[in-house]
């Protein structure tokens, strides 16, 4: 036969019969998996346990000059941590006073393990206790210097509502375990957050008078005497059991 004939069909041709049908066959025929695979632009992101939630966060925010309104704050985290879904952060408010003037009144190092906080942090808080010594039957300076420094939270009111309560440190029985809480009711108010006392909650704690303690219905305490004498066994079941209480009354007002 001549050059192209045709007799033998050319391998870089399809055949007739394969021009004739073959788009519709390709068109209907089923996708390899594979290619579905490749095809497919949408990523399917892996679902996140159940168990995986964040937990509602206890800001315990407190000024300690001697370590016993620390003391009281350590133990009271440890009170929030054991209510299940409930984590309690410990934050320092900033120091007013000069290094010099600290080192006369002895007062020793602060721990730096716990951060400062700023005001605009606390709207992270569900919850806040704050803890401070008392100067005259009054928050100390350093707190209240905390709270002074709110104005732009108190003009948009980014605290109402958030539950808060108070703990703090005396020198002797009569030196403002009441009145020291008190007082302080009075900032929160202007915040339009909700005062939470544990009243008489801790039970037959609260009547015990086989030793000095500190603490009222307003919230823990310590009695600091000199300034050499350290929380009690007894003070500090009573901050841990605020931990506790606060941690329940906060988780409870969420759920409803």
């Amino acid at each position: 036969m001549g050059k192209g004939g045709g007799c033998v069909p050319s391998k870089k041709r399809q055949p007739a019969a394969a021009l004739d049908g073959s788009a519709t066959a390709e068109k209907n025929a089923p996708i390899p998996v594979e290619e579905k695979i490749e095809a497919s632009a949408e990523v399917i992101e892996p679902a996140l346990p159940s168990s995986v939630e964040s937990k509602l966060k206890i800001f315990i925010v407190f000024y300690s000059m001697y370590g016993h309104v620390e003391s009281l704050a350590k133990r009271m985290k440890k009170g929030v941590d054991d209510i299940e879904g409930v984590e309690g952060v410990l934050y320092r408010v900033a120091e007013t006073l000069p290094p010099d003037v600290l080192d006369k009144m002895h007062a020793p190092p602060k721990d730096t393990a716990i951060p400062l906080i700023s005001a605009a942090e606390m709207v992270e808080a569900d919850g806040i206790l704050f803890g401070f010594p008392t100067r005259y039957g009054c928050m100390a300076a350093q707190m209240k210097a905390f709270f002074d420094s709110t104005g732009q939270l108190w003009r948009e009111q980014k605290l109402s509502g958030k539950p808060a309560g108070f703990f703090v440190s005396t020198g002797s029985q009569g030196g403002g375990q009441e009145t020291t809480a008190w007082t302080a009711i009075t900032q929160l108010t202007h915040h339009g957050m909700l005062f939470v006392p544990i009243g008489y909650t801790f039970g037959a704690g609260m009547f015990e008078m086989d030793e000095i303690r500190g603490g009222s219905p307003y919230g823990a305490g310590v009695f600091a005497g000199d300034g050499t004498r350290q929380a009690s066994e007894a003070e500090l079941a009573l901050a841990e059991y605020q931990g506790k209480y606060m941690a329940s009354v906060v988780k409870k007002l969420v759920q409803t």
